[in-house]
């Protein structure tokens, strides 16, 4: 029989995932939304089902962060305040209408958990989380940018003597196929994070052997972010679909493959990066192709901004969370 605090952790590990599909719905279903190539209900149903999907195919990116970012046995209030700060850092963000990344909050406010729960730095793995996070952070936006800059610029060499209004016809349907690959690459990446906490919390219980993520751990986690991306963050949608700058449907379709072409090369690697990153850079790259000035940089650097804000912000508030816990319970 599970212990009480082994199912608070799994708990709230759960509805950080609904909280996780529900901020970042608008990454894989904005554009096709915004350029009328599927209605808000198809694409968001369209998309958590996918989500679903996704998320039974790979645990690597589960085992990283099981396995990958700290090397102390960690007491199971420690797990439970890193989920509570993420959690609040999503709930912050979503308010405000910033599209954050669920991913790094939650790997930030692991660290402050750690740091708060042993007094020191060194039980941090820090050389993973600059491997496995930092570097990922930086580079998966660089390359959105430049696979979406160069996507478009393919499209538009094939398609340059084509009528305007034939266009935007193919790519309306093309974003089908564009939603889906993005959808299901999502899940593959965004809901392994929680399958990492929990497989952590089982482990460090004595429950299961490592380098294991249970089954039904897998499709409990692909099931909550599927509900959350059905729930919709129709708030961050606005952003990410108009804010940044103005989509048509080839450029969407651009955006969409570059967005899933990244995310899944991370994915392969173990790299837990964040769809939201990767998403916005490549509507910036492919916004580029049309002309600098079509790109919103003003909205670009407030949305850049969180993405640097996001990992110390969630490691105060993991480390907060870790420290008010931690008093209550000893």
């Amino acid at each position: 029989m599970l212990e009480p605090i082994i199912i608070f952790v799994i708990g709230f590990s759960l509805l950080f995932d609904v909280f996780n599909g529900f901020h970042d719905t608008a990454n894989a279903v904005a554009s096709s939304v915004y350029t009328k190539a599927l209605s808000p209900k198809i694409a968001i149903a369209l998309a958590s089902f996918l989500n679903l999907i996704g998320a039974l195919i790979s645990d690597k990116v589960a085992l990283t962060i099981a396995n990958g970012l700290v090397d102390v046995k960690l007491e199971q209030y420690v797990l439970l305040s890193a989920i509570i700060g993420a959690i609040l850092w999503n709930l912050f963000t979503w308010w405000k209408s910033i599209p954050s990344s669920s991913s790094h909050a939650l790997i930030g406010s692991i660290c402050g958990a750690v740091i708060a729960y042993t007094m020191s730095l060194k039980h941090v793995i820090w050389k993973s989380i600059l491997v496995k996070v930092v570097l990922p952070l930086f580079t998966s936006p660089i390359l959105g940018l430049v696979v979406g800059y160069g996507v478009m610029k393919l499209i538009n060499t094939i398609l340059k003597n084509r009528p305007y209004g034939k266009v935007n016809a193919i790519f309306r349907k093309l974003q089908i196929i564009s939603t889906t690959a993005l959808a299901i690459t999502h899940g593959s990446n965004g809901a392994q994070k929680t399958m990492g906490i929990i497989t952590l919390s089982l482990f460090s219980a004595g429950l299961i052997g490592a380098n294991y993520v249970p089954l039904w751990v897998k499709i409990a986690c692909a099931c909550m972010m599927a509900i959350g991306t059905f729930l919709g963050g129709w708030k961050v949608m606005k952003t990410m679909g108009s804010g940044v700058t103005k989509l048509t449907p080839a450029l969407g379709f651009a955006a969409q493959t570059a967005s899933a072409l990244v995310i899944e090369t991370m994915t392969i690697i173990g790299a837990p990066v964040s769809t939201t990153h990767v998403i916005t850079s490549s509507i910036l790259g492919v916004g580029c192709v049309k002309r600098k000035t079509a790109v919103k940089w003003g909205i670009a650097g407030n949305i850049f901004t969180a993405w640097v804000v996001t990992i110390p912000a969630s490691m105060a508030l993991g480390f907060l969370v870790s420290t008010i816990i931690g008093f209550i319970i000893k």
